[in-house]
């Protein structure tokens, strides 16, 4: 049996590791002390993928070495959320025996929530024809029993549900239980109980603030309907259709009645702000009705482009959630022209690895 091994002996030191490499990297900006959000040193992950390896009658996941490519059997992994792992031995143990489903198979996906949701994608190079559809149905039916489980079956230009093909995570943040739709194959926080404490300090920072946000990059929501109750209007923006389709429902789910969330791109709403073009998806909303003065950002890796930067910085306050310390160095130097930093915050959603989340708040000196 292959099993990737955590040795949690080594978190705290990977964690001062990363902590005094973003110190280093951004002590220029004034930052001097970092706010410092722990991970769970195991089974963190609400979301795996894994290639499928077929040997004769065996069937297992593997990984593949991001060095050597070489390829790493997977029967037990710890990062998984216990969920996963659980469904990953019986997935395996299920799908071994049925020609019909493991013929063909090449991949499989795993999403699931702490309130004990999970969704399984089987990804395929062949079609998925009644026989195949008889099997995952029975398949359900039998685990169904034991779990909150649905399915998608995928193959080339061809998508088949049993079920949903999305699952509904709540999180208790601050007291409040916060409902989150969270679809396959579109961007969700993969460290849940991270992602609480990142909402949680967001709300902490907007507590004595007022008037208006401004959302670029919403997603699903995930932090507008968290941080909605701290301000008398929100706007938001994503480009994203299915995760503006999430972030409507999440907003009738949690009852939020001030919040507008529209599907643009940043460089779009830029446009529309600086009046350069007129958009009928902004219909029915008067931008100048918002008294924004605190805007949030959570680009992608690439981070902001300069007129999104230079529309940034036009609020009193800014927050700022990086998921690549490099770009926001860099947009970093476009903005503390204008604000200082005045709160800087690591969440360690990828433990034990290279990658690391970052909170900065920012005020216009």
């Amino acid at each position: 049996m292959a099993v990737i091994n955590i040795d949690t002996t080594q978190y705290d030191a990977q964690l001062n590791e990363k902590e005094q490499r973003i110190t280093e990297q951004f002590q220029r900006f004034g930052v001097k002390q970092l706010e410092v959000f722990s991970s769970e040193p195991i089974n963190y992950r609400q979301r795996a993928e894994f290639r499928v390896w077929h040997d004769g009658d065996d069937l297992f996941h593997i990984m593949f070495d991001q060095q050597t490519k070489d390829k790493i059997r997977v029967d037990t992994f710890d990062p998984a959320a216990p969920l996963v792992g659980e469904v990953m031995r019986v997935m395996i143990d299920n799908l071994k025996g049925c020609e019909v489903l493991r013929r063909k198979l090449f991949q499989i996906d795993y999403l699931s929530t702490l309130s004990g949701e999970i969704l399984v994608s089987l990804l395929y190079h062949k079609p998925l024809d009644e026989h195949w559809l008889a099997e995952i149905n029975a398949l359900k039916e039998k685990l169904s029993s034991q779990y909150k489980i649905d399915f998608i079956g995928r193959a080339r230009k061809q998508k088949e549900k049993l079920g949903d093909d999305f699952v509904t995570e709540r999180l208790m943040v601050n007291g409040q239980e916060l409902i989150y739709q969270q679809v396959e194959n579109s961007f969700t926080q993969p460290n849940a109980k991270v992602n609480i404490k990142m909402l949680e300090w967001a709300q902490e920072l907007c507590k004595p603030l007022n008037n208006d946000l401004l959302e670029l990059y919403c997603g699903n929501g995930n932090f507008s309907i968290a941080l909605a109750g701290s301000f008398n209007k929100v706007l938001a923006t994503e480009i994203s259709k299915s995760s503006v389709h999430s972030a409507q429902y999440n907003i009738a789910q949690n009852k939020v009645t001030n919040l507008d969330i529209i599907r643009m791109s940043s460089e779009e709403f830029t446009q529309a702000m600086r009046g350069e073009r007129t958009f009928s998806r902004l219909d029915g909303i008067n931008l100048n009705s918002y008294n924004c003065q605190t805007i949030l950002v959570d680009p992608p890796r690439a981070g902001m482009d300069t007129l999104t930067c230079d529309l940034v910085a036009n609020y009193e306050n800014i927050i700022y959630i990086s998921c690549n310390p490099d770009t926001l160095e860099r947009d970093l130097e476009h903005l503390t022209q204008t604000h200082e930093v005045k709160r800087f915050a690591i969440f360690d959603q990828f433990p034990y690895t290279h990658h690391i989340e970052s909170g900065v708040f920012l005020q216009r000196k």
